[in-house]
This record gives structure tokens, sequence and C-alpha cells, in this order.
């Protein structure tokens, strides 16, 4: 066995060892762990950022792009938004409770109960507020959890994990409960998605090839986030300012995120007023156009589009433009190149309104609104673990409720069926 594959299966079993401290805590005591960590966050800013230093430097001279590095980058507001969204998870409800009780006709008391999954595993790139968000999400529910980060924030993650890992102590909790993959190998990452027995759910952030590496390679189960190819819809019916608003903060407020959008969708009737004007107030931010035909015809700065442009997620002052003659059109589209995540329509019209918001398959759709609200602290959740497409189990902003199943206790009192 090699010395990555040896160093997670060590780690996830100590992580697995730390369970009890954490799921048999009751709701305050949990409530108590995150005041301590937003805390020791908020006191260690000085060790945390020069540690995020090394890790931009590096990332600077490895041609890490602008819009990554923006992503690793901390600062001090940065690290005081952290211990905030932290904070903001001890006011929600506890995810654990919510018993229900009933009896059958065989005089069995069936309970079902919330509880938490146990370990987590976390693969993600270089944000290192995930770190952070997902070890605060653990506790909230219960779990323990294993990190695993991308080598560009590697000294960041450190300095976080060592923090984390003071604040359990503090509140006797084992500081295994927390644990980080400091192998920054692609054989590391292997290991983590194989170590059925030791992980209960993987729950990878980042862009698509990496979940749909996980998801096709895993042998843990997975829950698949992540990946935003997200549109903005301007319809014949939308009031041009409200939608000018809503598509440049969708694209330009922070293109490299998951919610950021990716495609403008127009419709004909109002195509030729309206894209000009979008190409003028996005100017400040250079946005590269990428158009099909009849969209370069009204913006001449524009490329074309090629196919495979309108699939991609760029993550980047980069965006795809089509017009389109219905909702329909906008919709058939949408499903067919769209990843399941954020979609918005802007229109006044209710009912072209319903239509799109009940025939989009995503997992939150919006109408006169951004995209870019798809977000756990947005909607009310405290914080994310991340940002579910799929069906199953979880979809959409995954809160602390999200990070629990149900276990089913059954008393009777000598009952044999």
């Amino acid at each position: 066995m090699n010395t990555a594959v040896t160093h997670v299966n060590e780690l996830c079993r100590r992580t697995r060892a730390a369970v009890p401290t954490l799921a048999t805590l009751s709701h305050e005591a949990r409530c108590a762990v995150l005041l301590e960590i937003r805390t020791a966050l908020l006191e260690s800013v000085d060790s945390i950022l020069a540690a995020n230093h090394i890790d931009l430097e590096k990332a600077a001279e490895n041609g890490v792009p602008s819009v990554m590095l923006d992503r690793l980058k901390l600062t001090e507001a940065r690290v005081a938004d952290m211990a905030k969204s932290v904070e903001a998870l001890v006011s929600l409800p506890d995810p654990l409770e919510g018993d229900e009780c009933w009896e059958r006709p065989s005089g069995l008391r069936i309970m079902r109960r919330r509880v938490p999954f146990g370990v987590l595993a976390i693969i993600f790139e270089a944000r290192p507020n995930v770190t952070v968000d997902a070890a605060a999400l653990a506790v909230k529910s219960g779990n323990a959890v294993v990190l695993r980060g991308g080598k560009e924030a590697i000294e960041t993650n450190k300095a976080l994990i060592a923090v984390l890992k003071s604040a359990l102590e503090r509140r006797g909790v084992s500081p295994d409960a927390v644990g980080l993959v400091t192998d920054t190998t692609r054989e590391s990452a292997t290991a983590l998605l194989l170590a059925r027995g030791l992980v209960d759910v993987l729950i990878p952030r980042g862009g698509k090839g990496l979940i749909r590496h996980c998801v096709e390679n895993a042998t843990v189960p997975v829950i698949e986030t992540g990946a935003g190819n997200c549109h903005v819809y301007v319809d014949e019916a939308a009031d041009l300012d409200k939608a000018l608003r809503v598509a440049i903060n969708a694209k330009c407020q922070r293109p490299s995120v998951c919610n950021a959008a990716e495609g403008l969708l127009c419709h004909r009737a109002v195509a030729a007023k309206f894209l000009p004007m979008f190409f003028e107030a996005t100017r400040p931010w250079n946005v590269a156009f990428r158009a099909d035909a009849e969209a370069k015809a009204l913006l001449p700065q524009a490329t074309a589009a090629t196919e495979e442009d309108f699939y991609t997620e760029f993550n980047d002052y980069i965006m795809t433009v089509k017009i389109v003659g219905s909702v329909d059109e906008a919709i058939e589209h949408i499903n067919r190149t769209g990843t399941g995540h954020s979609e918005a329509i802007l229109t006044e019209n209710d009912a072209v309104a319903e239509r799109f918001m009940t025939l989009v398959d995503a997992a939150a759709v919006y109408r006169n609104a951004s995209t870019r609200f798809t977000d756990g602290g947005e909607f009310g959740f405290g914080a994310e673990i991340g940002i579910s497409t799929q069906k199953m189990h979880a979809r959409g902003p995954m809160g602390p409720a999200a990070l629990t199943t149900v276990k089913y206790f059954v008393e009777g009192d000598g009952t044999c069926r």
C-alpha cells in the first residue's frame, strides 16, 4: 500500500473513532463548539493570512488564473465573513430534532429519528472558505469530517485546520473529528474515493471534471454538487432596466463561482434593444461574448460561439449569447446544455414565468432575480456544504438538515411476528 493510501486510511480511521464525541453532544453543546470556532478564527487572523500569502505566491508563480486566485485569496474581511457564517449556524434549528413516533397494532412503538451520517468526506479545490463551512456544518449536524483541498490552498488549509482543532479541544471534543488530508497527490484523492467503510458520504466541490471523476470512480456514496452552467433568459415581456441589473449581477458580480451565469438567452422581440444595452453595461468588466449567428449580428464585438461553448462553465468574464423565439425554445436550450444548478427568467408575464419555472430542470429557478442567490447563507441555512445538482436525498444548497439521515428506534415487549 503506498504512502498516500496509508495516510488517507489512517486519517479516516481516526476520524471515525471521533464520531461519538460529536454524535452524542446536545444541540446546545454543538452550538458552543461553533461559537468557539468563531472566536478562534477571529483570534487567528494573522496566522491564517500569513499561510494564505504563501499559497497565493506559489499559485501566482505557477500561473494560476486570476479568477482562481480570487477564490484562493483570503483577507481580514473574508475571514470575518467565515466567522459570521459559523455564528449564523448557531441560531438555526437543531437538524437532529423532530422525532416522529407511532404505534402499530402489533404493539410495536416506532420512532423515526434524524441522525448524523457519521463521517463526511469533502474533496474540493482552491477555496479555503469551504474548509470552515464544511467543518462548521459537520459540527452543527453531529458529523465528523475529512477534508481534502487542492494543493494550491494547502498551507491555508493547514492553518485553518489547526484553528478548528484547537477550538474542538477547548470544548472537550476530539480534535480528530475534523481531519485534513495533507497529501495533495492524485493518489490521496483516489484513496478517499475508495474509503468505503471508513467514509459514509463523499461530497465533491469544484469543477465539472472533479465532480465527474468522483461520481464515476467512487465506491463511497457520492452527492453530486457544484458545476454551474447557469443561464439568464430575457423574455419579450421583461422590464429591460430590471433585466439589465439582474443580468449584470448574475454574470459580473463574482464570475468564478458556480452560481454565476454563463449563458444569456434573449427573446428575438427585444434582442435588438437589450443586447447592445447589456454589452455597453458590461464594458467595465471586459466580458467576452460568444454568440450565435443571430446575436453576433447585433454584437459585432462578439466571437462566434461553438456548440461546446454552450455547454461550458467558464468561471470567468466569458458569456454565451443566444437569441430564441419563445420561452419553450429557451427551456429546451437550458435543459439540454445546463447542469441543473440555477436558472433565471426575467419577465413580467405570470404565465410565461410559471411555465419556465415549472419546466426548467434545475435545483433553483428564479424570476426577476439573480442566480447569484443560490447559496446556503442567502437561503437562510447559515452556510452550505455544496449545491446539490442531483435529485436523490438533497437538492440545491445543502444546509445542516441535508447532512442527516434517519434511523428507526423500535420498542416492543417480547413482541414477535
